[in-house]
């Protein structure tokens, strides 16, 4: 199968599925006018987060990873009216412009961003002794993903949901001579993932209108 039609197919059930939203779209716009990279998840990839944050009933959902705000926006519609989402962006210019697309959106009183390293954000966090969260969204710099769910889990509780974005790699993630440290960097969050008894997880690889990638889904223990 081809790029072409995955992108077809994913048109044509987006198309089918989802509904125009004049806030999702202008998302994106504007993150494009601003000169950010078109690494967002796609729209269906939105919608599915948005659905497990909402089955699991989630009050405080923490994102490391805030690019544009667009995953931002579909996990924060996911929340109740007393709801909460802390998402961690390292650059600036992406923070201003993910704020900018969250009070368009209207959730600028229901979503936070923080701006700094994600591990300085967290570490920061964790010293404010929060309220565990319920769901997490890991889609940032892969080196760095084993410092993530460490965080991650310090922030949770038994029965948080954990998700990682980008881990297939186009399938690069078999090889374990691999120079991309974005490789290296699943690679070690898996040996972690794996050798963690306070975690079940699993991975499913996706192909799409952003090619052939996947997710790892987790769930804390204990």
């Amino acid at each position: 199968m081809s790029q072409q039609t995955w992108t077809a197919v994913d048109d044509y059930f987006n198309n089918a599925l989802l509904p125009a939203d004049p806030v999702l779209d202008g998302a994106r716009a504007l993150s494009a006018r601003e000169g950010l990279p078109d690494i967002a998840v796609a729209p269906n990839q939105g919608r599915l987060l948005h659905m497990i944050a909402r089955i699991h009933g989630a009050r405080r959902i923490l994102e490391v990873g805030t690019l544009g705000g667009y995953s931002t926006i579909w996990l924060a519609r996911a929340l109740p009216q007393d709801g909460t989402l802390i998402s961690l962006e390292v650059d600036p210019h992406h923070a201003e412009v993910a704020r900018a697309n969250l009070k368009s959106a209207g959730l600028e009183g229901r979503a936070e961003v923080r701006v700094g390293r994600a591990v300085d954000s967290l570490a920061a966090l964790a010293q404010e002794r929060p309220e565990p969260f319920d769901f997490v969204f890991i889609d940032a710099d892969k080196p760095s993903n084993a410092d993530y769910l460490q965080w991650a889990l310090q922030l949770s509780r038994p029965g948080t949901v954990i998700v990682v974005d980008n881990v297939v790699r186009d399938g690069k993630v078999i090889d374990p001579n691999s120079a991309d440290s974005s490789v290296q960097g699943v690679r070690r969050l898996v040996d972690v993932m794996a050798d963690e008894p306070r975690l079940t997880a699993t991975a499913v690889q996706t192909t799409g209108v952003k090619g052939y990638d996947g997710f790892i889904f987790a769930i804390v223990e204990s």
